[in-house]
């Protein structure tokens, strides 16, 4: 693995806890990647998500299109959203990364962080936008923020547009898979690991492809049903965190151990929460055909290599769970409209394909999935950096 072009630990004066940033390359002077909040988050974890990031940007390089890739990197806080303290521990870390953010890192929302909290803390701090590094890559500026503002202002059946692209990639990414196996929708089952804002839009576009998710996961514990759940009132009884309201279940939900949901039968399982989740120990309950990565890493190597053993597939996060990144930039650069429609159209279009493409070279070559989707992005990254200059 090569060493990140920058990489930084920060620790707080007033709690002591730590925050770190991780350049991983720049492409045209900037990088992209989210900032994430989680209690135990670590420099190795940021690390190789920025190298992720690296991975996803590349992997959307469209030589027609006006959105040229960025370079990868990643923020993370080791703190729990849910602190007291974590609020304030929010702004004196953009405080102290503003100089980054102002001149080649673009981040916003992730696991723990909402865009509304990461917004109004950049504000707080001076910032212009927390994508603001991007701005002067654009041909007409205050065109591209106002398209891109009038997208996060749309709302599909309650829920913000920018909500439900990422679920709607990672539900794209498991159809093609189903299609490509001839495997039909009405007798897929699925088991999610979180109904946040991940979770909770590939739950919805799942069941409305006409899956049937048997069980969902929070911090609380696992709720199941073989006869299929439903995520319509699971997903208007969540708080903030993706907390379900457990006064919402019906008389055939069940209430199971926090990780009952990786050994539930399903043909389908969608880790959309935290990193690590899947390992060597605990893949051996896993008897389902597909795991979809719509959380960042959280199956760990070594976990993997035993699952394509046994002949699981894992669809790996830097496609699965690439669409919100890929649609933030598709807005801003002017390639969609702030438009429900046009976002779908281009997430169900540019997931299918990517998928469709690592599958069928991951047979071609006998490799997993992740090895051909690193092997397609490592192909385009020296076309990106010849066009547009790369930078380690």
């Amino acid at each position: 693995m090569t060493t990140p072009l920058l990489s930084l630990t920060w620790t707080d004066h007033v709690t002591g806890r730590q925050g770190f940033l991780v350049v991983d390359r720049l492409v045209r002077g900037v990088s992209s990647g989210g900032l994430r909040m989680r209690p135990g988050c670590t420099l190795d974890e940021v690390t190789g998500l920025a190298r992720g990031m690296s991975m996803k940007e590349a992997l959307h390089y469209d030589p027609e299109a006006r959105y040229v890739p960025l370079g990868g990197a990643k923020g993370g806080i080791d703190c729990d959203p849910r602190d007291p303290e974590a609020y304030g521990l929010l702004v004196r870390y953009l405080r102290t990364m503003r100089p980054y953010i102002e001149s080649f890192w673009t981040t916003g929302e992730d696991l723990g962080l909402t865009q509304d909290v990461v917004d109004r803390a950049a504000a707080e701090v001076g910032l212009v936008s927390s994508v603001q590094a991007v701005y002067p890559l654009l041909d007409d500026e205050a065109g591209a923020r106002r398209r891109l503002a009038d997208a996060f202002a749309v709302a599909v059946d309650g829920i913000g547009l920018d909500e439900l692209v990422g679920g709607c990639g990672v539900a794209e990414s498991v159809l093609t898979a189903l299609d490509r196996a001839g495997v039909p929708y009405w007798r897929t089952r699925v088991a999610v690991q979180g109904l946040g804002t991940m979770g909770g839009a590939t739950a919805r576009f799942l069941t409305r492809a006409g899956l049937t998710v048997v069980a969902v996961a929070d911090i609380k514990g696992t709720i199941a049903n073989p006869a299929g759940l439903d995520i319509e009132t699971l997903l208007a009884a969540r708080d903030a965190y993706g907390t379900v309201d457990r006064a919402a279940l019906r008389p055939g939900d069940r209430e199971l151990p926090g990780d009952a949901w990786l050994s539930v039968e399903a043909e389908v399982l969608v880790p959309a929460a935290v990193s690590y989740a899947i390992d060597a120990a605990n893949q051996g309950r896993i008897t389902a055909r597909w795991i979809a990565e719509a959380a960042n890493m959280p199956v760990r190597p070594e976990a993997e290599e035993l699952l394509a053993a046994r002949g699981i597939t894992v669809l790996p996060d830097i496609v699965v769970n690439s669409a919100t990144n890929a649609w933030w930039w598709w807005t801003l650069f002017g390639d969609i409209g702030p438009d429900a429609d046009e976002a779908f159209a281009r997430t169900q279009r540019s997931l299918r394909a990517l998928t469709d493409h690592i599958l069928a070279r991951a047979e071609a070559y006998g490799t997993t999935p992740r090895a051909a989707a690193y092997a397609i992005a490592a192909d385009r990254l020296p076309v990106i950096a010849e066009r547009f200059g790369l930078h380690r």
